[in-house]
């Protein structure tokens, strides 16, 4: 296997707005980052992932860009952009930023002129159909609620947008648009940047006959209407070639629809297209029929099956990436973990999990700390449009709204959009000014300042699980064998290279838990564990994790 540093880099996940605010307007920027990248550095993080800095109206809270050569005024200049990139190589670590190449905002120049007129040099920039009968052209629901159709009455057509109405739909089949996106590309990589992270890159080739969807399973739709398009290799492979080759950086492209049968191709070293992929398998377990917020429990052998499957496919030829929580998802130790009386010990039971899995890192802004989910009592006090559109969206389905208030405390994107909890002084030290969004109510107990000299916090286990992944490059690059598959509590492997072997075992549960198995004790070790307290090797309590050496 063929080894490189963004397979070996643990990758921290910045959220800018909600971050670090320097000039007291409740919004975090980009010299609130500057401010604190001592402390990345600190964690043994070798890569920052910067969720989007560009020109952009916020409908999508920076998803919907106006302008990719430009920074939002909130989060500061080009200037001190460039100081950020400056300090974050001077500190040897890297920056990757977010590409949104699937669609613009409403606001960007290319939609406000497509808009004026069929005739308009702009308009096959992006996607067009009449309407049926005074209907949109099809059914097809967008991820954001309703058509994903708006009408446009200067054309008398209907332009699509898989996600808001502010967010239109390139059309990739354009040669023009593409060639737009490459330079870019390009324009961020010659300021020295390290790679992008792909949003929703799967979603970029379209179906152009535009069926209408002969099933209501959202899960379902995305897979067979949406995602993963007829000319997606095509386009991935053509922008590899045009600028992706040419440059010493990491891809990683998030991707709805991307499935066991599909994800080796975008990452197949062979195939020239990207270094890793974003599935989506682990992160919609807990989804029922009604999709996100119509939730189920988590099973834990489904769980581990995931896992086991990925790791499986793409162990020869490709590369995955290992994370359980981001911008777009409830805190982990919220959903997969208890974050009431056992949240350091599953803290740290995931962050054990994360680092000692096959593949890169990614961890989230907060997940160091414990930070947990939050239960505004209110709709008034949630921003995301998502979470908006399913309340708004229950209520006229007539739904009880208590039901819906509960799914919305356990999935909103909210729930990893509350600012970061640096102290317990005000607002958390996040912003001298009023937050953008709520804080969580708990960051007086849960914040950096309360663990960063703790040896027993969650911060501290963080840093040294870090340092054991990066001193046993076996854990990067070795094999991987899941023990007991079926066990409900436990999670069970094995990582081994001609050199090492780990036996890592996970206690998923509020018991003590004595793992059965034909392994010997004799054989191992106790190397690290999350709860400092001698007990049998094969014993565990609740939530703890320990990785055994093989004698």
């Amino acid at each position: 296997m063929q080894k490189t540093w963004w397979k070996e880099s643990v990758v921290y996940q910045i959220y800018p707005r909600s971050f670090n605010d320097s000039n007291g307007d409740g919004i975090g920027d980009i010299n609130g980052i500057i401010n604190k990248l001592d402390y990345i550095k600190s964690l043994g993080i070798d890569v920052i992932w910067l969720c989007p800095v560009y020109e952009s109206p916020n409908d999508d809270n920076g998803y919907d860009i106006s302008n990719y050569r430009a920074i939002m005024k909130e989060f500061g200049t080009m200037t001190e952009f460039d100081t950020l990139l400056i300090e974050i190589h001077k500190r040897g670590l890297k920056l990757v930023m977010d590409l949104v190449a699937n669609h613009t905002s409403d606001e960007h120049y290319w939609f406000q002129e497509a808009r004026k007129s069929k005739e308009n040099p702009y308009h096959d920039y992006y996607i067009w159909k009449s309407g049926k009968n005074g209907n949109p052209p099809n059914n097809w629901k967008a991820f954001f609620g309703g058509s994903v159709w708006q009408y446009n009455s200067n054309t008398d057509e209907y332009y699509m947008h898989f996600f808001s109405k502010k967010q239109p739909d390139l059309n990739w089949e354009n040669p023009k648009v593409r060639q737009e996106i490459y330079d870019i590309i390009k324009f961020w990589f010659e300021k020295g940047v390290d790679g992008f992270r792909m949003d929703v890159i799967s979603l970029i080739s379209k179906q152009l006959d535009f069926p209408d969807a002969d099933t209501d399973n959202y899960v379902e739709v995305i897979n067979k209407y949406y995602a993963n398009g007829p000319k997606i290799h095509k386009y991935l492979k053509e922008m590899n070639a045009t600028v992706l080759s040419k440059y010493d950086i990491m891809t990683v492209g998030e991707g709805p629809g991307i499935n066991l049968e599909n994800g080796l191709q975008y990452v197949d070293a062979s195939e020239n297209e990207l270094n890793m992929i974003f599935h989506f398998d682990h992160m919609f377990i807990d989804a029922g029929p009604g999709g996100k917020y119509d939730t189920i429990p988590i099973d834990l052998v489904k769980f581990k099956n995931i896992f086991n499957q990925w790791d499986n496919k793409l162990k020869n030829k490709g590369w995955g990436s290992i994370f359980l929580g981001n911008h777009d998802f409830s805190r982990i130790v919220s959903r997969f973990g208890n974050d009431s009386i056992y949240r350091t010990e599953s803290a740290k039971l995931l962050a054990t999990l994360l680092l000692s899995l096959r593949g890169t890192v990614y961890i989230y802004q907060g997940e160091e700390i414990g930070m947990t989910n939050v239960a505004f009592s209110s709709i008034e006090d949630y921003n995301d449009i998502e979470t908006l559109n399913a309340y708004n969206e229950g209520k006229k389905q007539g739904k009880n709204m208590d039901d819906v208030m509960k799914n919305i405390h356990m999935q909103s994107r909210d729930n990893a959009r509350t600012p970061m909890h640096w102290d317990s002084g005000s607002n958390a030290s996040f912003t001298s000014g009023k937050p953008w969004i709520k804080m969580n109510p708990n960051y007086t107990k849960i914040n950096v300042e309360n663990q960063l000299n703790y040896e027993g916090s969650i911060l501290s286990y963080y840093k040294r699980m870090i340092q054991f992944r990066k001193e046993n490059p076996v854990l990067v690059y070795g094999d991987y064998e899941c023990i007991d598959l079926l066990n409900q509590y436990a999670y069970a492997y094995r990582r081994w290279d001609e050199s090492t072997e780990f036996l890592i075992i996970h206690n998923f549960s509020d018991n003590k838990l004595l793992w059965e198995t034909s392994i010997k004790t004799e054989n191992y070790t106790l190397v690290k564990s999350n709860i400092d307290k001698s007990n049998q090797l094969f014993e565990l309590l609740p939530w703890q994790s320990k990785i055994l050496k093989k004698q």
